[in-house]
């Protein structure tokens, strides 16, 4: 049997994608195999797509660390045929085959039974994203103090960025958006941004060692200056939740935050979370933390994916790319 796919290739290490058709293998013992309905684009997708071998090591490849959809051959006792589930991150998109095909094989324990109030293209419009934004806003809750001051989100048009500016809302904080998009001002406004700074003004006062308290706390999806900025302007015992590094990895900064206020800075890595916080985060979703994700998605097909890849790679990404597979 075929299976129809985005499909990534190398030759004389340069890389090319199209729409092929390939051979659908049965899966292992402890494997599932799942006739994938939605994917969704993330920034690692894109570099998967794009070649970086950072992300994936061997091509030819079928990226996609997101998916959603029916399992069609159970090959493990934990799941049966025709129970409709999501797996996102761990090795799947990077290595592992994922969800630019019509068709996966993933090890049964990278996979979550989908919840029954919350649709596919729902799962897939929040994905890796969506679980990364849940993931930093809890570690802001159970770590930071309240305060009446906003939480700054960082690349707040992104994938991570918009999701988490809509729950930080929804949990009634006041957010400050950071985007370097002068056009995004409405739309961030429309998801719940109560203020919008603009990246390059930020950036223009020079950074000192310690300043006043701005922020209660923050997600920073992008690392890099930005980083560097925010930390001596978050209030004592506030939290940072460092979650990406589109703006760079080195952090310059002292240690006067840490130990006169008492911050915290947050690593997140939702991808290889355990599967037990996966599943808890995807019912919250479902249920208290329910979010209406329909005026920030755009869906596309695999024929115009390619795209959407060179427009995340520019930086121009607004909302959550979904990917819908067949009908």
């Amino acid at each position: 049997m075929k299976y129809s796919a985005y499909y990534v290739e190398e030759s004389a290490g340069a890389f090319s994608t199209s729409i092929s058709e390939l051979e659908l293998d049965n899966p292992p013992i402890g494997f599932v195999q799942i006739k994938v309905s939605h994917s969704s684009l993330n920034y690692k997708d894109a570099l998967s797509a794009s070649g970086n071998k950072g992300v994936t090591r061997n091509y030819p490849f079928v990226p996609g660390i997101d998916a959603a959809g029916t399992i069609t051959d159970a090959n493990s006792s934990q799941f049966g045929d025709g129970d409709e589930v999501i797996v996102t991150g761990y090795d799947m998109g990077m290595n592992t085959p994922g969800g630019f095909g019509e068709y996966i094989n993933v090890p049964a324990n990278w996979v979550v039974k989908k919840p029954e109030n919350l649709s596919s293209l729902e799962a897939m419009s929040i994905g890796t994203a969506g679980l990364t934004a849940a993931a930093s806003a809890m570690k802001i809750y159970e770590t930071s103090q309240a305060i009446d001051l906003p939480v700054l989100v960082s690349g707040a048009t992104g994938g991570v960025g918009s999701i988490g500016v809509m729950l930080m809302s929804k949990l009634g904080k006041e957010v400050s958006a950071l985007t370097g998009k002068p056009s995004s001002v409405n739309f961030l406004k429309s998801i719940g941004a109560s203020n919008i700074i603009m990246r390059d003004e930020y950036l223009e006062a020079s950074a000192k060692a310690m300043e006043r308290p701005q922020f209660s706390s923050a997600i920073d999806t992008v690392g890099g200056n930005i980083l560097s900025r925010m930390l001596p302007q978050i209030s004592p015992h506030g939290v940072v939740a460092c979650c990406g590094n589109v703006a760079g990895i080195d952090v310059n900064t002292t240690v006067f935050p840490f130990i006169l206020r008492g911050i915290t800075l947050a690593g997140i890595d939702s991808a290889e979370s355990p599967i037990e916080f996966k599943t808890a985060i995807w019912n919250k979703f479902a249920g208290e933390w329910k979010l209406d994700l329909s005026s920030m998605i755009k869906i596309v097909t695999k024929e115009n994916l390619q795209q959407e890849v060179d427009l995340i790679l520019q930086g121009g990404q607004q909302g959550r790319i979904v990917l819908q597979h067949g009908e």
